[in-house]
């Protein structure tokens, strides 16, 4: 069996098989101050520090910053810092309150350093944990159902056999989590990615922030996350329905963690200097999919961290602590994967993965499933397919050395005969001079071999 994707790297992001869809839940615009959750002392500090670093803004400016409507709420917010004289009018800059220019005080400034020394988050107010465990629980990924119809559409660049393409979809409907494992080379992360970017197509809200304990922890991350385009704040679908603009939709997110993962970094990140928490992977990839790649790689035993997922995944919760000690639960709601090209008994023992519900191989290609693949990349690259020296490349370099096909060497080949084409300024073709030298310079042949002769120019 081979898995490759047509003209992508096995660590490329296959394209998006259409836009998302809208949102099942839809955040619904706070009209008060208690409708946003939060306390008016914590929304009070914000709009101080946001304003100090600002200099001076407009109400419809704050309102803007601060991710509420002005009516009823960030009105409410500037008529408390009037009355306690932290902040004045400066004039106007057009017509009715929300023109009204705002600056603070010298008051108002000794408050606003105040809060900056608790926390220097000054950027769209957060929502409460309670609303965020809500949220993700409505926009849960295990409401994704695939058919093989589904499948095959989403699966259409990779090269799969029925017997593997046929274990993904149950896997999926499962919404627990994939142990995807096999010799390198073979397009375990393509699979994962298929999964991530072409089978979770829908769109969700996120919070920019959450609250919790009168701390922020920012959840929204401009890399890992990606907006629907032309996204605009307070505003969904064709009907342009009223949303919390504290919220942000994006497509169902695809979060990707190596060899670099740490026990660390599925916890809370606390900032010294900025004094507000960054959330840990798991919670960013909240309602789509982490994958934990090169698993058993990291630095970290492969029995700790499957440890740190026994009690997300069997009970759909993670607990997290602040410094300060409190501990709360959040939501589990991403479909874990694990990728690996070790052997899995040598990582952990029995008992562990049968925590593991879904576990798949993705074993070498056969030579006709290889065959496909190096057609469908010579397709992608322009360079004409010839059968006869598929044949002699696997006769001489495979069958010979007793090298097995991996999927990834159709792409890396091919790339390497573009390179020594261009070199000798000659056309990328599939003769045996160009074969040899891209086998020669991409293999790893003890003893090594005599140089290849300039390949002659054609066309």
């Amino acid at each position: 069996m081979g898995v490759t994707p047509t003209a992508q790297t096995e660590t490329s992001a296959p394209s998006r098989a259409a836009p998302p869809t809208e949102p099942v839940f839809v955040p619904p615009m706070p009209r008060t101050l208690e409708e946003t959750g939060l306390s008016p002392a914590l929304l009070a500090d914000l709009a101080l520090k946001i304003l100090y670093n600002a200099g001076y803004l407009t109400g419809g400016q704050l309102s803007e910053r601060l991710r509420l409507p002005y009516t009823g709420v960030t009105e409410a917010i500037l008529d408390f810092l009037k009355r306690e004289q932290l902040v004045e009018v400066q004039g106007a800059r057009g017509v009715g309150e929300q023109a009204y220019q705002y600056a603070l005080t010298a008051r108002g400034r000794d408050r606003a350093r105040e809060a900056l020394d608790r926390s220097q988050y000054a950027g769209p107010a957060p929502v409460p944990l309670s609303a965020y465990t809500v949220a993700m629980r409505r926009q849960s990924h295990k409401g994704t159902r695939v058919t093989p119809r589904v499948m095959r559409q989403a699966l259409s660049h990779l090269v799969l056999n029925d017997r593997v393409f046929h274990k993904i979809g149950p896997a999926i409907n499962s919404g627990t989590s994939i142990f995807l494992y096999g010799p390198p080379g073979n397009g375990k992360t393509s699979v994962a990615e298929a999964i991530g970017h072409r089978v979770f197509e829908g769109a969700i809200y996120i919070p920019y922030a959450v609250e919790v304990g009168g701390f922020i922890i920012k959840v929204f991350d401009e890399v890992n996350h990606e907006p629907l385009p032309n996204h605009r704040s307070g505003q969904t679908g064709v009907l342009k329905i009223p949303a919390d603009a504290r919220w942000i939709p994006i497509r169902r997110p695809f979060i990707v963690s190596g060899g670099e993962l740490t026990l660390e970094m599925l916890d809370l990140t606390w900032n010294e200097v900025s004094r507000y928490y960054e959330a840990p992977l798991q919670m960013k990839a909240n309602g789509g999919v982490f994958l934990i790649d090169d698993f058993g790689r990291q630095q970290v035993r492969p029995r700790d961290l499957l440890n740190r997922w026994i009690v997300p995944l069997e009970k759909g919760v993670d607990y997290l602590t602040l410094h300060t000690g409190q501990k709360f639960e959040i939501p589990f709601e991403a479909l874990i994967i694990f990728s690996t090209n070790l052997n899995p008994r040598d990582l952990v023992d029995e008992a562990f993965l049968r925590r593991i519900r879904h576990k798949i191989e993705i074993p070498d290609p056969t030579p006709a499933e290889f065959r496909e693949i190096f057609r469908r990349e010579c397709q992608a690259r322009g360079i004409p397919y010839d059968d006869q020296a598929l044949v002699y490349l696997i006769q001489e370099w495979y069958i010979k050395r007793r090298r097995p096909l991996r999927a990834v060497h159709a792409r890396d080949l091919l790339a390497h005969i573009q390179d020594i084409a261009s070199y000798f300024n000659v056309s990328p073709t599939l003769s045996k001079e160009l074969i040899d030298r891209a086998c020669e310079a991409y293999f790893v042949e003890m003893g090594g071999a005599p140089a290849a002769s300039p390949p002659a120019k054609t066309g």
